[in-house]
């Protein structure tokens, strides 16, 4: 089974190499690895370049945001199974992709997705929030669950059946995407209950009150549009990550 991993970056050289070190690091072989950078200027081609090969497919070009990164390198993808690792995030073991292959061959299923660590942003081993996944149900969904997206791999055969990200989200096409594939496509998905990944705080949807406030309309409008929930799905999707903290 090929892995195909996406990584979206825009002049963020300094963690983007720990990012690519983490994938390239990861001891199951069939893995393609695509960056897909929006035209960096601090470092970050030259920074790439120098894997060579390693790197399966390189874009830097402007684009539109991160969202229509992440499509782009879907589009290049030629794996059986596609996930994402950020420029700000890296893998919590060696052995992530390995027991992620296992799974999917395992339950024969068309989603894996596991748990996810908050990390400082400057020291990355500091855990600041714990989120914690669990299996899937409708109803959880329902009440504001979804899986951490960082975590979520997916079958290709899926994004050619029922799309690829929203651009016209520019925060919570990933939730939407979410409520789209378990919602109204209801694919197969199997929880893999181990830390897959580790991710910096500070990422576009928390940085100040007016991206909360735009994500917030944005999930409010993904719930309906799907048909999944409304503002009780928002409230309970909120306070649900209060417990993460502890």
């Amino acid at each position: 089974m090929k892995v195909s991993i996406i990584t979206a970056s825009y002049n963020n050289k300094e963690t983007l190499q720990q990012t690519i070190n983490s994938v390239l690091s990861q001891d199951y072989s069939n893995i393609e690895y695509i960056i897909v950078d929006g035209g960096s200027t601090d470092g970050t081609i030259e920074m790439v370049s120098s894997y060579g090969k390693r790197i399966d497919t390189f874009i830097s070009e402007p684009d539109k945001g991160i969202y229509d990164a992440l499509n782009k390198g879907i589009k290049h993808a030629t794996g059986d199974v596609v996930g994402f690792m950020h420029s700000d995030d890296f893998f919590a073991s060696t052995y992530v992709i390995s027991q992620l292959v296992e799974t999917f061959k395992r339950n024969k299923v068309d989603a894996v997705y596991g748990d996810l660590h908050y990390v400082n942003a400057d020291n990355p081993y500091k855990i600041i929030r714990n989120w914690v996944s669990s299996d899937f149900t409708f109803s959880k969904l329902s009440k504001g669950w979804m899986p951490p997206h960082p975590t979520l791999y997916l079958k290709n055969e899926c994004y050619k059946k029922y799309g690829l990200y929203n651009t016209n989200l520019r925060i919570a096409a990933d939730y939407e995407l979410i409520l789209r594939y378990f919602g109204k496509y209801k694919v197969s998905s199997s929880y893999m209950p181990v830390t897959m990944v580790k991710m910096r705080i500070g990422g576009a949807s928390n940085q100040n009150i007016k991206a909360i406030w735009k994500k917030l309309k944005e999930d409010y409008w993904a719930l309906n549009n799907n048909n999944v929930g409304g503002l009780s799905t928002l409230i309970l999707k909120n306070l649900s990550k209060v417990t993460q903290f502890f």
